[in-house]
Parts: C-alpha cells; sequence; structure tokens
C-alpha cells in the first residue's frame, strides 16, 4: 500500500483547503492511478498552486495598493502597457493569458506604476472572464483616483479556444473599457489606442 507523503505545515498552510482530496478523486475519475509514483505529491501540488492562481478572492483593491496614490499636479495621459496577465476561465478552468494596458489623465491624484500590475493580478487571479477583468480594472483606478479619464484595453489568448473545442491556436481576443474623456472625446481615445497598437501575435 502506497503511503501518502509528508506534507510540512508551512506547504499545507499554501494549500485551498479541501482540495488536495478532491484532486486525489479527480485523478481516480480520468482514469488514472492516484498512488502511482508519479501522481503522489500531484494532489498537493494542484491544492498548492490553486491557492496562488486564486489569491485574488482574498484581497482588496486596498491590499493592491497600499499607500500608493499620491497627490500630484498634471494632467497629462500617463500608459502603462504590456502588464502581463494570467487568469483561468470560469467556464472551463482552463488558462487565459496575455498583455494588459492601462491608462489615465490625472486630476489631482496619481498611483505608483507598479500598482497597476497589482490590480491587473488582484481581478486576474480568480476564476474569470476577460471582458469583466477589463471592466473591474476600469472601475478600480476610477475609484482610487477619480481621474479625468481612464481606459483599459487587454489582449488575451483563451486555451479553452486552442486546446479544445474549435481549436484555433492563433486567435486572440481584444477586449477594452473606457472612462470619462477616453469614452466622450474620440482624439483622446485614439491617442490611447494608438499608443497600445500591435498585438499579441503580431509584435
Amino acid at each position: 500500500m502506497t503511503t501518502e507523503p509528508l506534507i510540512s505545515a508551512a506547504d499545507e498552510k499554501q494549500e485551498v483547503p479541501g482540495l488536495r482530496a478532491l484532486t486525489h478523486e479527480w485523478l481516480g475519475a480520468i482514469g488514472e492511478d492516484p498512488d502511482r509514483e508519479g501522481l503522489l505529491k500531484t494532489p498537493h501540488r494542484v491544492a498548492k498552486a490553486w491557492g496562488f492562481l486564486t489569491a485574488g478572492y482574498h484581497k482588496s483593491l486596498q491590499d493592491a495598493v497600499g499607500d500608493a496614490v499620491f497627490a500630484a499636479d498634471g494632467s497629462e495621459m500617463v500608459i502603462v502597457k504590456d502588464i502581463e496577465f494570467y487568469s483561468m476561465c470560469e467556464h472551463h478552468m482552463l488558462p487565459f493569458y496575455g498583455r494588459a494596458h492601462v491608462a489615465y489623465i490625472p486630476d489631482g491624484k496619481i498611483l505608483g506604476l507598479s500598482k497597476f500590475a497589482r490590480i491587473v493580478d488582484l481581478y486576474s487571479r480568480r476564476l474569470q472572464v476577460q471582458e469583466r477583468i477589463t471592466t473591474q480594472i476600469a472601475d478600480a483606478v476610477q475609484e482610487l483616483l477619480e481621474p479625468k479619464g481612464v481606459a483599459v484595453m487587454m489582449e488575451g489568448v483563451h486555451l479553452c479556444m486552442a486546446m479544445r473545442g474549435v481549436q484555433k491556436q492563433n486567435s486572440s481576443t481584444s477586449t477594452s473599457a473606457m472612462r470619462g474623456l477616453f469614452k466622450s472625446d474620440a482624439r483622446t481615445r485614439a491617442e490611447f489606442m494608438s499608443a497600445v497598437q500591435g498585438t499579441l501575435r503580431g509584435r
């Protein structure tokens, strides 16, 4: 009889509670032997990995940005491009990934640049759809800074389309959300879109 491998208390704390046992059952359900040598630690690894992949459920916007909102003059457009994101599709629990571009026009407040990546991670590390993440990021920046405008564009590759179903490996999906001047002023919107031109596969 195979003995379950010992897992340290520190590693166990990083697991999603209960997911180790469920993964053991899942392996059996697909026809595998969860007790063979190569799979002995797989339930633990999966439970730990999903703790990281869904960490966004356990953090708030304030956790992500801390005290990095600053008073500042200026009203020129700020763009943070090519923020990598990785998420899990809520329909098939398969990965989708790509890049996010975030812009805003300050109105007395600015945000530390690294915090835009943290905001993207906050909403990406959940079961998601790309459309929702895009909107959530835009709404978060609007809430934090109350700027004159916010724009978010995301480009993603979805493995639920590439690995199964229609099996289109070269397809990508673009989504956008515009607030304030980016929505009402065509020239402002065009400036942003020009700055982030290029597709995930075509750069």
